[in-house]
C-alpha cells in the first residue's frame, strides 16, 4: 500500500523530495474570469458563483446573528468543552509572542524605535468541503485579536442546505466574529481582494484550502493585497528510530494522509525491519476509518524511506522541510537540534500531530510545499507590521551629517545630502 525505498541515491533523493504536482494550466485563466466578474458585478456575481460552483442559492452574504447564536446554543456541550480549553491555550502561547518593541540610542543624540502595529482589516477563510475545518478559526481568528486587529471577517463555503456548518458558526462565535459571510472558493478570496457591497476589502488573507483558494490568494497579491504564505497539500514527515512504537507512526501517517489525496506522507526510518512493522500497521489500521478511500489515494504520492545513517536521513528532512515533522524517538529532544527546516515539530513517542492541529497551543497554519525553508508558520507577527521611527537632536544630526554626507555624495544623491547639509548650516547660524 506504501512504497519502501532503501538507501535512495542522490538521484532519487531529488524526486523524494518533490510533491504532488498541481494541475495549474487552466486555473489562471478560470481565477482571473472569478476576478473579473467579482470586480464587474460584486454581491450579485459572488450568489451566482456560489450558485455555480457550490450548488446553492444563498438569499443573503452575510450570516445573520440569530443564526450564529443559534449555532452556538446547540453546539455539543463536550465539544464546547474542547474547544474552549484549546482556545486557552492557543491564546497563552500567542499572547506570550506579543512583542515588546525595540527604543534604543544608536548615538547620542539619535533615537531608533520599533513598534508593532497591527493590520486594521484581515479576512480569514475557513474551508468546508470535506471536512469543516473549524478549528482553522481557532488557529486565525485569536492571533488576529491578540494582535489587536480591528476588523476580521471570514469566508467560509455553505454547505449543500445552503449554509455553514453550525460548528463553524459557534466556533466564530467563540472567538469573537461577527462578520461572517457564506461563501467560499475562489469567489471568496477574489471578493476579499476586491471588496463588494457585502464584503469590505482587506489588507491581508489568512486561510487554507483546495488548488481554486490558493491560486486565488497567489492572484490577490496583484490586487494589493498580502497573504499568509503560498501553500499546496498537507503533508507530514515522520522520522522513526527503534525505539519508536511502529503503531503511533503509522496512525500519524494516516491521520496527516486523510486530508486529501493530494497529502503527502513521508517516513525516514533506520531501520529495515521498523519499516516492514510500519507499512504492516497501515496496512491493518487503514481499514477502519471512514476516509479510507482518501488515504488511499493519498499514499500513492507517499514513502517509507530506509537511510542506515541518522545525518543523511536528517539532511534529508532538512531538504524536504515538511509541514509537519515528528520525531518518534527517545532521543528526540537531542535530534531536534539537527532541524533547520520545517514548518511545526512535534517531539517524542507521545506528541502526534493532531495535538497541534488543535489543542497543543501552537499553530497549524504552515508553510507547505517546501516553503517551510523561507516562511514561518502564522503567529502573531502575521497580523501586524513592523514600523520604525527615529529622531535627532541638533547634536545627534552633527554626528549623523559625517556619515550621511560622504554616503549620499558618492551615491550621486545630491538632494539626500543637502538635505543634512541645510540644516547643519541652519544650526550653524543659530549659534553666531
Amino acid at each position: 500500500m506504501i512504497e519502501i525505498i532503501y538507501q535512495p541515491s542522490q538521484d532519487q533523493y531529488k524526486k523524494l523530495k518533490q510533491r504532488p504536482q498541481l494541475e495549474r494550466s487552466d486555473m489562471e485563466i478560470v481565477i482571473q474570469k472569478v476576478y473579473d466578474g467579482i470586480a464587474e458585478g460584486g454581491d450579485y456575481e459572488l450568489k451566482a458563483l456560489t450558485k455555480k460552483f457550490d450548488g446553492v442559492d444563498i438569499p443573503n452574504i452575510k450570516v445573520s446573528d440569530a443564526e450564529v447564536m443559534s449555532a452556538y446554543k446547540s453546539l455539543d456541550a463536550d465539544l464546547k468543552i474542547a474547544i474552549e480549553g484549546a482556545k486557552a491555550n492557543i491564546m497563552k502561547f500567542h499572547e506570550a509572542q506579543l512583542s515588546k518593541g525595540v527604543e534604543i540610542e544608536t548615538m547620542p543624540g539619535v533615537n531608533c524605535i520599533q513598534k508593532s502595529v497591527a493590520i486594521e482589516r484581515v479576512g480569514i477563510y475557513i474551508p468546508g468541503g470535506t471536512a469543516p475545518l473549524f478549528s482553522t478559526i481557532l488557529m486565525l481568528a485569536l492571533p488576529a485579536q491578540i494582535a489587536g486587529c480591528k476588523e476580521v471577517v471570514l469566508c467560509s463555503p455553505p454547505t449543500h442546505e445552503g449554509k455553514i456548518h453550525p460548528v463553524i458558526l459557534a466556533t466564530a462565535y467563540i472567538c469573537g466574529i461577527t462578520e461572517i459571510m457564506q461563501v467560499g472558493g475562489s469567489q471568496a478570496i477574489a471578493a476579499m481582494a476586491i471588496g463588494t457591497a457585502s464584503i469590505k476589502k482587506v489588507a491581508k488573507i489568512f486561510g487554507p484550502g483546495n488548488q481554486y483558494v490558493t491560486a486565488a490568494k497567489e492572484k490577490a497579491i496583484s490586487y494589493g493585497v498580502a497573504i499568509d504564505m503560498p501553500a499546496g497539500p498537507s503533508e507530514v514527515l515522520v522520522y522513526a528510530d527503534e525505539t519508536c512504537n511502529p503503531k503511533f507512526v503509522a496512525i500519524d501517517l494516516l491521520s496527516q494522509a486523510e486530508h486529501g489525496i493530494d497529502s503527502q506522507v513521508v517516513c525516514v526510518t533506520t531501520s529495515d525491519v521498523l519499516a516492514d512493522q510500519i507499512a504492516n500497521e497501515i496496512e491493518e489500521l487503514v481499514a477502519d476509518l471512514p476516509r479510507k478511500d482518501i488515504i488511499v489515494q493519498a499514499l500513492k504520492n507517499s514513502c517509507i524511506i530506509i537511510e542506515s545513517e541518522v545525518d543523511k536521513a536528517f539532511k534529508f528532512i532538512n531538504d524536504y522541510a515538511p509541514e509537519h515533522l515528528i520525531i518518534a524517538s527517545e532521543s528526540a529532544s537531542d535530534l531536534a537540534s539537527k532541524i533547520v527546516n520545517a514548518g511545526s515539530v512535534f517531539l517524542g513517542n507521545f506528541c502526534p500531530e493532531s495535538v497541534g492541529d488543535y489543542a497543543s497551543g501552537t499553530n497549524h497554519t504552515l508553510p507547505t510545499y517546501g516553503w517551510a525553508k523561507s516562511y514561518s508558520g502564522v503567529n502573531v507577527d502575521s497580523f501586524t507590521r513592523k514600523i520604525t521611527f527615529q529622531s535627532a537632536t541638533p547634536e545627534g544630526l552633527v554626528s549623523l551629517g559625517k556619515l550621511v554626507i560622504p554616503m549620499a555624495e558618492a551615491e550621486h544623491l545630491q538632494a539626500h545630502a543637502n538635505a543634512v547639509k541645510i540644516r547643519l548650516a541652519f544650526l550653524s547660524q543659530q549659534k553666531v
